[in-house]
């Protein structure tokens, strides 16, 4: 079952406008674009290894995903070329439980402005609102505004027993 999420647009901290809305299969080419501008900092974070190009077959098979099989939100603004993701929040489902997995990541020029909160706490009412029970994310133990991020929205943070280099964040949604 999918539900619509709303489009809305916000003002973050900064006092810039950024439009919220779900993720369409038509966002490849911006998508990639937002790669494009990570840093080598942010896309280590973000996919906790060095990742020097993006994999297609897996954007395709998470675009095509969307909404049937997982959530999938962006953060645009008015751009040269028509738009810009600045930020962008993904759930992804698991089997049949329930679980979904997110992963988020916000542009550099819009750290610390509460975009990241904005997409996470979206993520997380659509993911109750699709009857979903448990969201979970993996997480850098140095990705310190992430878990920090992470503990503010309610998620509890546990070190991974297979790997001290990762924080498990979970967050029962029917709490």
């Amino acid at each position: 079952m999918s539900t619509r999420v709303p489009e809305a647009d916000i003002t973050i901290r900064d006092g810039r406008a950024v439009h919220l809305r779900e993720m369409r299969a038509t966002d490849e080419a911006e998508i990639l674009q937002a790669f494009e501008r990570m840093s080598e900092d942010a896309r280590y974070m973000r996919f906790m290894r060095v990742v020097r190009e993006p994999d297609l077959d897996r954007l395709h098979h998470a675009l095509a995903s969307f909404p049937e099989s997982g959530i999938g939100l962006v953060a645009t603004v008015p751009a040269a070329d028509g738009i810009d993701i600045v930020g962008s929040a993904i759930a992804i489902m698991e089997g049949t439980r329930g679980d979904c997995e997110f992963a988020i990541s916000v542009a550099s020029a819009f750290g610390g402005t509460g975009l990241a909160t904005e997409l996470m706490k979206k993520l997380i009412g659509a993911a109750r609102d699709r009857g979903l029970k448990v969201m979970k994310g993996f997480v850098l133990a140095e990705n310190q505004p992430m878990l920090r991020l992470a503990g503010r929205l309610g998620f509890s943070i546990a070190t991974d027993p297979d790997d001290r280099a990762i924080r498990i964040c979970r967050l029962d949604l029917g709490a």
